[in-house]
C-alpha cells in the first residue's frame, strides 16, 4: 500500500470517526455531575510513553532523554520506554543508552521485534506477494533463543526488560514478518514458554483484530504462556475498543496499548489545534472504553510526535502529559461518569493516596463543570489547563465542599485536576498491589506539577 494512499483513506476515516460529533445537537442541557467513585476500581496503570529507535531515525540525546522520562517542570513524565529487537545482535548496543536512563527515571522498558534474522526467514507467495517474509517452521525454537538472547544481552548491560514482544504487527507485514493467527498461537504454545528473564507479550495486531489474539485467549497453554496482550490501534474504532473475550479469559494478564499515532502522522502536526487535543481524547476512551493498562505512542521525538525534532514538547506532547505526569505506575482507574456532557470526558484514578482526575472539553464554548466524590473526600484541588494558548497551566487550587468541587473547563482544553485524599478511603500503592496481585516498579516519581488506517511502515519518513 502506497504512503500516497494510506494518506487518503487516513483522511477519509478521519471525516467518519467526526461525523458523529459534527451530527450532534447544541442545545444540550447543564452538564451533569461528575461523579468519581473511588471505591469502584478498575485496571492498574502501568504508564505511558513511546518507542525510541535509533537505529531509523537516530537516538534520542541526553537531554531529550531527561524531557522523555523527567517529570519536572517542562517534561514529559513518561514512565514506558518501548525498544526494537534488531534481527542483526551487533545492533543490540545502541538501545543501551536511552533505556538505562529511563531505566534510572523510573521507567519501564519492553522490546519488539519487526524481524526474526535472515538466517530463520524465508520468502513465500502471500496473495500474490512471492517476496513476502515468514518465520521458517522448523526455526521456532531458534527465533525463540534469539528472543532469550536479546533478553539477556540487554540484562547483562544494564537493562532489565519488563517485557519482549513475539512480533510488531504481524497482519500488518508488507515490510517486515508475517504472522497467521495459526503460526501465532503456535509459537505460543510450542516455544514462548521457553522465553525467560521478561515477561512475554503477543500480538500486537495493527489495528487490534481480534481474530489473531482470539485464538491464544481461547487455547490453555497458549494463553498460560502470554503475559501481556499487546494492541495496535491504527483505525480502530472506539467501538473495538473494548475485549469481551479478554475479560472472560485473560484473568492475571495484563492489556497494553503499545503503538499508535493520532489522528495522523502529518509533517510538522505537532501543534495544530485543537486537532491536539484528539490525542488526550483517544487516550481517554483507551483507559475508559479500551481498559488499557499502558498507553504507548509511536516515536517519541518526531515532527508529530510529543517531542519535536528540536527537542521541545508539542501540543501533542502536553495532552499525552495530563494522563502521564499525573498518574503514575500503579495507580489504578477508577468509576467516573465518564460523559457527563455533550462534549466533556472524564476519567479518574488513584494512587498514592490521590485522586487524578483528567477532564477534556472538546466544545466551542466553556464549561461548569461540578465533580463529586464518593467514597472518599479531599479538601483543595489542584489542577493544570491545555488550550489553545496555555500548556499545562498551573490554576488557582479549588477547595472542596461536601464532597465535591466545580471547575470551569475552557473551550477545547483538556484540565487534570489532582487532590491529595482524606479520610478513610485513602489508599497506597501497595493496597493496589495485594487487591490486584501486581508487581510495582522499582521507583515511583512523585509528580512536581478512529482514525489511521495503517501503521506506521518504517523507515519511511512520513
Amino acid at each position: 500500500m502506497n504512503l500516497k494512499f494510506k494518506k487518503s483513506v487516513n483522511i477519509l476515516l478521519a471525516c467518519l470517526t467526526a461525523l458523529p460529533l459534527m451530527l450532534t445537537p447544541t442545545n444540550v442541557s447543564a452538564a451533569s455531575d461528575a461523579n468519581i467513585n473511588l471505591s469502584s476500581q478498575k485496571q492498574v496503570i502501568r504508564g505511558f510513553g513511546g518507542i525510541n529507535h535509533p537505529v531509523w531515525i537516530g537516538d534520542l540525546t541526553a537531554a531529550q532523554r531527561e524531557t522523555a522520562f523527567g517529570n519536572d517542570q517542562n517534561q514529559l513524565g513518561f514512565s514506558v520506554l518501548r525498544i526494537w529487537v534488531d534481527p542483526d545482535r551487533n545492533n543490540w548496543s545502541r538501545e543501551l543508552a536511552t533505556a538505562k536512563r529511563a531505566i534510572e527515571k523510573g521507567a519501564i522498558v519492553f522490546a519488539s521485534p519487526w524481524n526474526p534474522p535472515s538466517s530463520m526467514v524465508e520468502t513465500f507467495n502471500r496473495n500474490g506477494d512471492t517476496n513476502a517474509k515468514r518465520l521458517r517452521y522448523d526455526k521456532y525454537a531458534a527465533y525463540a533463543q534469539h528472543l532469550n538472547d536479546f533478553v539477556t544481552y540487554m540484562k547483562n548491560n544494564g537493562v532489565n526488560l519488563y517485557s519482549i514482544s513475539v512480533q510488531n504487527e504481524p497482519d500488518y507485514a508488507h515490510d517486515w514478518t508475517w504472522w497467521t493467527p495459526q503460526e501465532i498461537l503456535r509459537f505460543m504454545k510450542e516455544n514462548a514458554g521457553s522465553i525467560q528473564g521478561a515477561k512475554v507479550m503477543a500480538p500486537e495486531s495493527f489495528q487490534y483484530l481480534k481474530n489473531i489474539s482470539d485464538p491464544i485467549l481461547n487455547d490453555p497453554q497458549a494463553l498460560a504462556n502470554m503475559d501481556i496482550l499487546g494492541a495496535h490501534l491504527y483505525g480502530t474504532q472506539f467501538s473495538n475498543f473494548a475485549y469481551p473475550l479478554f475479560k472472560q479469559k485473560g484473568a492475571g494478564k495484563e492489556l497494553w496499548m503499545t503503538e499508535v499515532y493520532y489522528p495522523n502522522s502529518d509533517n510538522n502536526s505537532a501543534d495544530r489545534w485543537p486537532e491536539a487535543l484528539d490525542i488526550s481524547y483517544h487516550m481517554h476512551n483507551a483507559m475508559v472504553e479500551g481498559d488499557f493498562q499502558a498507553y504507548v505512542w509511536w516515536y517519541i521525538r518526531r515532527s508529530y510526535g510529543p517531542m519535536k525534532e528540536d527537542g521541545t514538547i508539542s501540543k501533542r506532547g502536553y495532552n499525552m502529559a495530563h494522563f502521564s505526569k499525573f498518574i503514575r505506575p500503579g495507580y489504578v482507574r477508577v468509576d467516573a461518569s465518564k460523559n457527563p456532557d455533550t462534549n466533556t470526558f472524564v476519567s479518574a484514578y488513584k494512587g498514592n493516596n490521590r485522586v487524578v482526575i483528567v477532564a477534556i472539553n472538546r466544545g466551542t464554548s466553556a464549561v461548569s463543570q461540578k465533580f463529586v466524590l464518593q467514597n472518599g473526600n479531599a479538601s483543595t484541588v489542584s489542577s493544570w489547563v491545555t488550550d489553545a494558548n496555555r500548556n499545562l497551566a498551573s490554576q488557582s487550587a479549588i477547595n472542596v465542599s461536601n464532597r465535591a468541587f466545580t471547575a470551569q473547563l475552557p473551550a477545547r482544553s483538556v484540565t487534570t485536576f489532582v487532590a491529595n485524599l482524606t479520610g478513610t478511603n485513602r489508599i497506597s500503592e501497595e493496597d493496589i498491589a495485594s487487591e490486584f496481585e501486581i508487581e510495582l516498579p522499582l521507583t515511583d516519581m512523585e509528580t512536581n506539577v478512529d482514525t489511521d488506517v495503517t501503521p506506521a511502515v518504517e523507515p519511511v519518513n512520513q
